[in-house]
Protein backbone atom coordinates (compact mmCIF):
# COMPACT_ATOMS: atom_id res chain seq x y z
CA UNK A 1 0.00 0.00 0.00
CA UNK A 2 2.53 2.22 1.06
CA UNK A 3 4.38 1.86 -2.46
CA UNK A 4 1.43 2.43 -4.44
CA UNK A 5 1.26 5.37 -2.20
CA UNK A 6 4.43 7.09 -3.32
CA UNK A 7 3.52 5.13 -6.87
CA UNK A 8 1.10 8.24 -7.06
CA UNK A 9 2.81 11.02 -5.21
CA UNK A 10 2.73 14.41 -7.54
CA UNK A 11 6.40 14.46 -7.44
CA UNK A 12 6.82 11.00 -8.77
CA UNK A 13 4.28 11.43 -11.44
CA UNK A 14 5.86 14.64 -12.49
CA UNK A 15 8.79 13.14 -13.15
CA UNK A 16 7.79 10.41 -14.99
CA UNK A 17 5.61 12.84 -17.13
CA UNK A 18 8.76 14.87 -18.07
CA UNK A 19 10.64 11.36 -18.93
CA UNK A 20 7.87 10.57 -21.29
CA UNK A 21 8.14 14.12 -22.96
CA UNK A 22 11.83 14.28 -23.20
CA UNK A 23 11.36 10.75 -25.03
CA UNK A 24 8.91 11.69 -27.39
CA UNK A 25 10.56 15.41 -28.53
CA UNK A 26 14.12 12.89 -29.19
CA UNK A 27 11.80 10.65 -30.94
CA UNK A 28 10.49 13.81 -32.99
CA UNK A 29 13.58 15.24 -33.43
CA UNK A 30 15.24 12.18 -35.19
CA UNK A 31 11.39 11.70 -36.60
CA UNK A 32 12.32 14.71 -38.72
CA UNK A 33 15.85 14.59 -39.25
CA UNK A 34 15.11 10.95 -41.58
CA UNK A 35 14.49 13.01 -44.93
CA UNK A 36 16.02 13.41 -48.40
CA UNK A 37 18.84 15.65 -48.09
CA UNK A 38 18.24 18.53 -50.40
CA UNK A 39 22.01 19.07 -51.43
CA UNK A 40 23.81 16.09 -51.16
CA UNK A 41 27.42 17.32 -51.61
CA UNK A 42 26.92 20.13 -48.62
CA UNK A 43 25.18 17.59 -46.43
CA UNK A 44 28.67 15.21 -47.30
CA UNK A 45 30.84 18.22 -46.74
CA UNK A 46 28.79 18.47 -42.76
CA UNK A 47 29.73 14.80 -42.27
CA UNK A 48 32.91 14.74 -43.10
CA UNK A 49 34.05 17.84 -40.52
CA UNK A 50 31.80 16.09 -37.97
CA UNK A 51 33.75 12.98 -38.62
CA UNK A 52 37.07 15.20 -38.47
CA UNK A 53 35.45 16.44 -34.96
CA UNK A 54 34.55 13.70 -33.07
CA UNK A 55 37.11 11.23 -34.35
CA UNK A 56 40.04 12.67 -35.53
CA UNK A 57 40.64 15.50 -33.03
CA UNK A 58 39.53 13.34 -30.46
CA UNK A 59 41.94 10.76 -31.36
CA UNK A 60 45.17 12.13 -29.09
CA UNK A 61 42.73 12.03 -26.15
CA UNK A 62 42.09 8.53 -26.60
CA UNK A 63 45.20 7.06 -26.99
CA UNK A 64 47.05 9.43 -24.27
CA UNK A 65 44.30 7.71 -22.03
CA UNK A 66 44.70 4.21 -23.34
CA UNK A 67 48.01 3.96 -23.21
CA UNK A 68 48.19 4.90 -19.56
CA UNK A 69 45.26 2.61 -19.01
CA UNK A 70 47.46 -0.24 -19.62
CA UNK A 71 50.19 0.57 -18.42
CA UNK A 72 48.24 0.76 -14.70
CA UNK A 73 46.09 -1.98 -15.22
CA UNK A 74 49.31 -4.36 -15.88
CA UNK A 75 51.16 -3.00 -13.06
CA UNK A 76 47.99 -3.76 -10.16
CA UNK A 77 47.11 -6.67 -11.83
CA UNK A 78 50.76 -8.15 -11.21
CA UNK A 79 50.84 -6.40 -7.81
CA UNK A 80 47.13 -8.45 -6.84
CA UNK A 81 48.40 -11.76 -8.33
CA UNK A 82 51.51 -12.42 -6.35
CA UNK A 83 51.87 -15.47 -6.03
CA UNK A 84 53.66 -18.52 -7.40
CA UNK A 85 50.66 -20.99 -7.75
CA UNK A 86 49.50 -18.17 -10.63
CA UNK A 87 51.31 -18.01 -13.87
CA UNK A 88 52.69 -14.69 -14.93
CA UNK A 89 50.77 -15.04 -18.73
CA UNK A 90 47.36 -15.11 -16.88
CA UNK A 91 48.41 -10.57 -15.94
CA UNK A 92 48.33 -10.40 -19.88
CA UNK A 93 45.39 -12.29 -20.16
CA UNK A 94 43.42 -10.06 -17.67
CA UNK A 95 44.59 -7.08 -19.63
CA UNK A 96 42.92 -8.39 -22.43
CA UNK A 97 39.83 -9.01 -21.16
CA UNK A 98 39.29 -6.38 -19.37
CA UNK A 99 40.52 -3.38 -21.88
CA UNK A 100 37.99 -5.43 -24.54
CA UNK A 101 34.80 -5.85 -22.23
CA UNK A 102 35.23 -3.00 -19.94
CA UNK A 103 37.91 -0.49 -20.13
CA UNK A 104 38.04 0.66 -23.50
CA UNK A 105 34.58 0.92 -24.69
CA UNK A 106 33.16 2.46 -21.36
CA UNK A 107 35.61 4.73 -20.07
CA UNK A 108 36.61 6.08 -23.52
CA UNK A 109 32.60 6.62 -24.48
CA UNK A 110 32.37 8.39 -20.96
CA UNK A 111 35.34 11.03 -21.79
CA UNK A 112 34.10 11.28 -25.35
CA UNK A 113 30.80 12.16 -23.70
CA UNK A 114 32.50 14.90 -22.31
CA UNK A 115 34.62 16.08 -25.13
CA UNK A 116 32.06 15.23 -27.87
CA UNK A 117 29.08 15.76 -26.32
CA UNK A 118 29.29 19.23 -24.44
CA UNK A 119 30.81 20.68 -28.03
CA UNK A 120 28.10 19.43 -29.86
CA UNK A 121 25.45 20.56 -27.21
CA UNK A 122 26.84 24.05 -26.96
CA UNK A 123 27.12 23.87 -30.91
CA UNK A 124 23.55 24.07 -31.49
CA UNK A 125 22.61 25.86 -28.59
CA UNK A 126 24.52 28.65 -29.63
CA UNK A 127 22.93 28.51 -33.03
CA UNK A 128 19.70 28.03 -31.63
CA UNK A 129 20.30 31.07 -29.18
CA UNK A 130 21.40 33.31 -31.81
CA UNK A 131 18.48 32.38 -34.21
CA UNK A 132 20.89 30.69 -36.89
CA UNK A 133 18.65 27.32 -36.53
CA UNK A 134 15.06 29.74 -37.22
CA UNK A 135 17.22 31.57 -40.21
CA UNK A 136 17.89 27.85 -42.10
CA UNK A 137 14.49 26.98 -41.45
CA UNK A 138 12.70 30.09 -42.94
CA UNK A 139 15.20 29.13 -46.33
CA UNK A 140 13.70 25.85 -46.69
CA UNK A 141 16.74 23.38 -44.81
CA UNK A 142 15.38 20.91 -43.01
CA UNK A 143 17.64 22.37 -39.80
CA UNK A 144 16.96 18.88 -38.17
CA UNK A 145 18.51 16.67 -41.19
CA UNK A 146 21.32 19.29 -42.06
CA UNK A 147 22.66 19.80 -38.42
CA UNK A 148 21.88 16.55 -36.57
CA UNK A 149 21.73 13.63 -38.49
CA UNK A 150 25.80 13.75 -39.79
CA UNK A 151 26.26 13.85 -36.33
CA UNK A 152 24.54 10.65 -35.34
CA UNK A 153 26.04 9.08 -38.52
CA UNK A 154 29.08 10.45 -37.75
CA UNK A 155 29.66 9.10 -33.92
CA UNK A 156 27.87 5.69 -34.86
CA UNK A 157 31.28 5.39 -37.14
CA UNK A 158 34.08 6.98 -35.76
CA UNK A 159 33.51 6.38 -32.65
CA UNK A 160 33.45 2.03 -32.40
CA UNK A 161 36.57 3.01 -34.18
CA UNK A 162 38.28 4.87 -31.68
CA UNK A 163 37.17 2.28 -29.56
CA UNK A 164 38.83 -0.45 -31.70
CA UNK A 165 42.36 2.09 -31.90
CA UNK A 166 41.64 2.38 -27.75
CA UNK A 167 41.73 -1.55 -26.89
CA UNK A 168 45.03 -1.96 -29.46
CA UNK A 169 46.81 0.83 -27.25
CA UNK A 170 45.77 -0.40 -23.79
CA UNK A 171 47.25 -3.44 -25.33
CA UNK A 172 50.13 -2.12 -25.97
CA UNK A 173 50.32 0.04 -22.87
CA UNK A 174 50.00 -2.89 -21.12
CA UNK A 175 53.01 -4.54 -22.97
CA UNK A 176 55.55 -1.87 -22.08
CA UNK A 177 54.42 -1.34 -18.38
CA UNK A 178 55.12 -5.55 -18.16
CA UNK A 179 58.60 -5.13 -20.43
CA UNK A 180 60.06 -2.27 -18.73
CA UNK A 181 58.82 -3.16 -15.29
CA UNK A 182 60.01 -6.83 -15.78
CA UNK A 183 56.46 -8.25 -14.83
CA UNK A 184 56.60 -10.39 -18.26
CA UNK A 185 58.74 -11.40 -20.95
CA UNK A 186 57.75 -10.96 -24.07
CA UNK A 187 56.87 -14.55 -24.70
CA UNK A 188 54.68 -14.80 -21.19
CA UNK A 189 52.47 -12.01 -22.81
CA UNK A 190 51.98 -13.36 -25.96
CA UNK A 191 51.10 -16.49 -24.36
CA UNK A 192 48.58 -14.78 -22.19
CA UNK A 193 47.03 -12.78 -25.09
CA UNK A 194 46.80 -15.95 -27.06
CA UNK A 195 45.50 -18.06 -24.71
CA UNK A 196 41.35 -18.61 -24.12
CA UNK A 197 40.76 -15.63 -26.34
CA UNK A 198 37.15 -15.25 -27.34
CA UNK A 199 36.38 -13.50 -30.94
CA UNK A 200 32.73 -12.60 -29.53
CA UNK A 201 34.42 -10.35 -26.64
CA UNK A 202 35.11 -7.77 -29.98
CA UNK A 203 31.91 -8.20 -31.02
CA UNK A 204 30.56 -7.30 -27.97
CA UNK A 205 32.73 -4.10 -27.40
CA UNK A 206 31.76 -3.20 -30.78
CA UNK A 207 27.69 -3.44 -30.27
CA UNK A 208 28.83 -1.07 -26.63
CA UNK A 209 30.55 1.20 -28.63
CA UNK A 210 27.77 1.61 -31.07
CA UNK A 211 25.40 1.85 -28.79
CA UNK A 212 27.47 4.60 -26.63
CA UNK A 213 28.05 6.44 -29.61
CA UNK A 214 24.22 6.68 -30.30
CA UNK A 215 23.63 8.18 -26.60
CA UNK A 216 26.87 10.30 -27.20
CA UNK A 217 25.57 12.01 -30.41
CA UNK A 218 21.61 12.09 -29.77
CA UNK A 219 21.68 13.30 -26.26
CA UNK A 220 23.61 16.24 -26.67
CA UNK A 221 22.09 17.25 -30.04
CA UNK A 222 18.63 17.31 -28.09
CA UNK A 223 19.87 19.35 -25.44
CA UNK A 224 21.60 21.91 -28.07
CA UNK A 225 18.80 21.94 -30.12
CA UNK A 226 16.09 22.99 -28.00
CA UNK A 227 18.04 25.18 -25.51
CA UNK A 228 16.29 28.56 -25.15
CA UNK A 229 17.57 31.47 -22.97
CA UNK A 230 20.90 32.99 -23.63
CA UNK A 231 24.69 32.17 -22.87
CA UNK A 232 23.69 30.59 -19.03
CA UNK A 233 21.21 28.10 -20.68
CA UNK A 234 23.94 26.80 -23.25
CA UNK A 235 26.14 26.27 -20.41
CA UNK A 236 23.65 24.42 -18.35
CA UNK A 237 22.42 22.60 -21.48
CA UNK A 238 25.29 21.76 -22.20
CA UNK A 239 26.53 20.11 -18.48
CA UNK A 240 22.97 18.77 -18.43
CA UNK A 241 24.04 16.68 -21.39
CA UNK A 242 27.25 15.31 -20.05
CA UNK A 243 25.79 14.03 -16.97
CA UNK A 244 22.76 12.67 -18.77
CA UNK A 245 25.04 10.90 -21.10
CA UNK A 246 27.23 9.48 -18.50
CA UNK A 247 24.09 8.06 -16.68
CA UNK A 248 22.97 6.40 -19.84
CA UNK A 249 26.16 4.97 -20.93
CA UNK A 250 26.39 3.32 -17.14
CA UNK A 251 22.62 2.07 -17.80
CA UNK A 252 23.25 0.78 -21.09
CA UNK A 253 26.42 -0.81 -20.14
CA UNK A 254 24.93 -3.08 -17.22
CA UNK A 255 21.66 -3.61 -19.89
CA UNK A 256 24.51 -5.01 -22.14
CA UNK A 257 26.32 -6.85 -20.33
CA UNK A 258 23.19 -9.06 -19.51
CA UNK A 259 21.71 -9.46 -22.84
CA UNK A 260 25.08 -10.21 -24.63
CA UNK A 261 26.98 -11.92 -22.36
Amino acid sequence: MGFLLYLINPTFVNMFSRLFEHMGKIALMLKGGISKPENAHVYWKEFMEQCMDIGIRSLPIVLVISLFLGMVLTIQTAYQLISPLVPKHVVASIVRDSSILELSPTVICIVLAGVVGSKIASELGNMRVSEQIDALEMMGVNSKTYLIMPKIVAAAIMIPTLVIISIATTIWGGYLAGMFSHILTRQQFEQGMTDGFLPYNLFFAVAKAFVFSLIISIIPCYYGYYVSGGALEIGRSSTTSVIVSCILILLADYALSILLL
